[in-house]
């Protein structure tokens, strides 16, 4: 009783920091709390009654509902659509026969890459004057910045017989090259 007749008799501005002290303590109160343990591995964890009531709602619905819930669902989640799984997940998907697998041929690789990984000092000079007769387009000093920027790609998507000949031309002149 005290207490009211001292609150009514307080100033606005006392009465603000007031219940802004109240309000304080109550947070305070709040985060000092002890944390929850989290339950053990092999038990449910305890579900929020709000998400209960909603799988008890849903568990009701029909089928047709829940295809209606589920477009509903990605139209204001703006999700796509995900394809539709049979009957039985993947049991239905049968394994092809191992003669079908024989009887195809192996995939023959067509285009290769030529990459120079190191080169030798002592022929660097002779390794730029090839690399500019080799490659179209490059001058001596476009040759030497790309000599000096290894391990980088010489070329790239052509034949067997095309990169079996660089690697040829660029190992006489002090290159490690590779074809992959």
């Amino acid at each position: 009783m005290n207490s009211i007749r001292l609150l009514r008799s307080l100033p606005t501005r006392q009465w603000r920091s007031f219940s802004r002290c109240t309000v304080l303590h109550q947070e305070v109160a709040e985060a000092i709390n002890p944390l929850t343990i989290p339950p053990p591995e092999g038990v449910d964890k305890p579900v929020s009654p709000k998400i209960e009531k909603i799988v008890s709602e849903i568990t009701t619905l029909n089928l047709l509902e829940v295809s209606e819930l589920s477009q509903v669902l990605k139209k204001r989640l703006n999700l796509p659509d995900a394809p539709v799984m049979p009957m039985g997940g993947f049991a239905g998907v049968v394994a092809p026969p191992q003669e079908e697998e024989e009887a195809t041929p192996k995939a023959v690789k067509t285009s290769f890459t030529v990459k120079m990984t190191k080169f030798d000092d002592k022929q660097k000079v002779a390794l730029i004057k090839e690399v500019k007769s080799l490659l179209e387009g490059y001058n001596l000093v476009q040759a030497k910045k790309f000599v000096e920027s290894v391990p980088t790609v010489v070329k790239a998507d052509i034949s067997k017989d095309e990169a079996e000949k660089l690697k040829e031309a660029l190992t006489k002149v002090g290159a490690v090259i590779e074809i992959d």
